[in-house]
């Protein structure tokens, strides 16, 4: 059983794939050479499951941070002999040009050992378990270093010491002096192309180096951000440009998969995939986080993913990172899970589901990054006027929401709610996306239409506030996003009865707050789930908008002072035990940092006389 707490990873990319590095130097997750590849060690979901680990052979303290305005991790272990530092990385290729971080990367995952005091004896141990662990491959001794082959993987250890093998393990063990470093090197390739060479040290050194250079000249080129909580804005910026596949735009939810919503449940699924809601939201935060130049790269990415909304105005909620469509969802019964939560699954049921809100986020996100549409291409446009026309034909029906639940579908009012957004995004971007006069005539009209439908289905008397689906008592978080929009004003007294039933009924007793009532049963799945961060930072977000900045921050605080120690959240806070919990990092969570962090900060700001 894997039972390291969540909080205890940091993570590292280099925008192709990800690596879950644990407190104590262990290496408990890398897919290569995708975000979703099948992983080369998964120790996070099974002890078994493979994992290669860097540290003392003798008892030791640890602290770590990420190298400044840099997504490569320095741990340091102090032991009663001395003192080493351990530097990881998934190189990105060349510093040259900060516009295409990770356009160079190598498939590399590097280590830097350096003994700053004393001397430290160091262990290793090299355990890859390819294919989610079901092969143990044979490894062999070569000039410097150890190769893998099997399954369809072929990887090349780089070391600079003996390494002993055993049940497909390599152990090695060497000291280092003050003043000594040494590189280690994990390589991929395949069976049809092995790799051409074992890296030496000075080029392990030297491209460490340089993928520090490439992270640090992208954050001085890209992050302006001068509002509160300036560092957790500038980093959680980098987590979720970390979270992007550079070569197609696409960027991810989370890095892993199966990590559960609730110890020992069922809700464990796989997030290492591009959700548009997820990826338009990311792109709006990174407006504030990271001013993005590539929102023309995913808009593109878009368009060709789902070139045809087809006959029935269907855009699919969400692609394989390389833009593929079918993300058909399995279980690996061979896995225990994460403190044996199962089932662990790969792939996404919920690709096939009907989602009507998609629309809105998309054009939400086109309009806030509108300085960039003169970039993209005639295809782009009448992909982006296709969604508005589909937003307006769509509206009235039945969807999954936004929650994905896997029970009936309903009327939810998010999903209606940002239809209309969709609609009010397209009459305002009317000019640059080229639609003809008549086109947004009807856009206004339905978008009116959909505002007096909410208003007159979604808020109900009993609750007091707008609620999960029209004919419903039960509240859900969501609904936070209407002044959010722009739906209705913050301080409209509708707006600000749902807000106070939010703080009120569906928060836990640490003020973080439920997407909604599991025990309603509305999603079809049994027990229970934590809290969520996105859902605290949006009360955050809309009590700012609402002009109570104080007690905006108030709750911002709560939700952000669950950052681990090298400022990562994970999607949910366990409510009992304060923990972590669901896939990690997750990107919703950075995103609702980022846009409440932004919204208080220009609540704070003095009324223009």
């Amino acid at each position: 059983m894997s039972s390291t707490a969540i909080a205890d990873y940091a993570l590292i990319s280099d925008r192709h794939s990800a690596a879950l590095v644990s407190r104590d130097g262990s290496v408990d997750w890398l897919c290569f050479p995708r975000f979703d590849s099948p992983s080369v060690f998964a120790r996070l979901l099974d002890a078994a499951a493979g994992h290669w680990s860097v540290r003392p052979s003798v008892p030791y303290q640890a602290t770590r941070q990420y190298v400044d305005r840099s997504m490569v991790l320095e741990t340091t272990f102090r032991t009663g002999p001395g003192t080493v530092t351990l530097t990881d990385a998934l190189l990105t290729g060349p510093a040259g040009d900060a516009h295409s971080l990770g356009a160079g990367a190598p498939r590399l995952l590097a280590r830097r050992l350096t003994c700053t005091e004393g001397e430290v004896p160091m262990e290793t141990e090299y355990r890859p378990r390819p294919e989610y662990g079901l092969v143990a491959p044979i490894l062999s001794e070569t000039a410097g270093g150890v190769t893998s082959r099997g399954g369809a993987e072929w990887l090349v250890l780089t070391t600079a010491h003996r390494m002993d093998f055993a049940d497909s393990t390599a152990h090695g063990a060497f000291t280092l002096r003050a003043g000594e470093s040494v590189c280690l090197g994990l390589q991929r390739s395949t069976l049809e192309e092995p790799p051409a060479h074992v890296w030496t040290q000075e080029d392990l050194s030297d491209r460490l180096d340089a993928t520090i250079e490439a992270w640090q000249s992208w954050s001085d080129m890209h992050q302006a951000y001068d509002g509160p909580w300036r560092d957790l804005v500038h980093h959680s910026g980098r987590v979720l440009q970390a979270l992007s596949f550079q070569p197609s735009g696409a960027i991810i939810a989370a890095a892993t998969t199966s990590l559960p919503e609730g110890v020992g449940g069922e809700r464990n699924w796989d997030y290492r995939y591009t959700w548009v809601r997820d990826a338009c939201l990311t792109m709006e935060a990174l407006w504030v986080a990271a001013c993005p130049d590539e929102a023309h790269d995913f808009f593109a990415f878009l368009a060709t993913a789902a070139p045809s909304l087809g006959a029935d105005r269907t855009l699919q909620i969400m692609f394989g990172v390389g833009g593929e469509h079918d993300l058909s969802e399995r279980t690996l019964p061979h896995l225990r899970g994460w403190r044996e939560s199962r089932p662990v699954r790969v792939g996404n049921g919920a690709w096939c589901q009907q989602q009507i809100d998609v629309y809105g986020e998309l054009l939400d996100a086109a309009y806030r990054l509108a300085d960039q549409l003169d970039r993209i291409d005639d295809d782009t446009r009448r992909f982006l006027v296709a969604c508005a026309d589909a937003a307006a034909e769509r509206w009235t029906e039945k969807d999954q929401g936004i929650w994905e639940v896997r029970g009936e579908p309903r009327h939810f009012l998010y999903s209606k709610v940002m239809c209309w957004t969709a609609l009010d995004r397209a009459v305002r971007l009317a000019g640059p996306l080229g639609a003809p006069r008549g086109k947004v005539a009807g856009w206004r009209r339905t978008r009116d239409e959909i505002h007096r439908t909410v208003l007159r289905e979604g808020w109900n008397e009993e609750a007091g506030a707008f609620t999960q689906y029209f004919g419903s008592t039960a509240l859900d978080a969501s609904n936070l996003m209407m002044p959010i929009v722009g739906f209705l004003p913050a301080d409209d007294p509708r707006v600000r009865a749902t807000i106070d039933a939010t703080e009120r009924d569906l928060t836990d007793d640490a003020g973080l707050v439920y997407r909604y009532r599991t025990e309603e049963g509305v999603d079809g799945l049994a027990g229970e789930e934590g809290t969520f961060l996105l859902c605290t930072f949006w009360l955050a977000q809309a009590l700012a908008l609402a002009g109570r900045a104080e007690r905006a921050s108030d709750v911002f605080a709560r939700a952000a002072a669950y950052v681990n120690d090298v400022g990562l959240l994970a999607e949910e806070i366990d409510p009992a035990t304060g923990e972590l919990l669901g896939n990690f990092p997750q990107a919703f969570s950075h995103i609702g940092l980022v846009t409440a962090a932004w919204a208080i900060g220009e609540a704070r700001q003095p009324i223009a006389a």
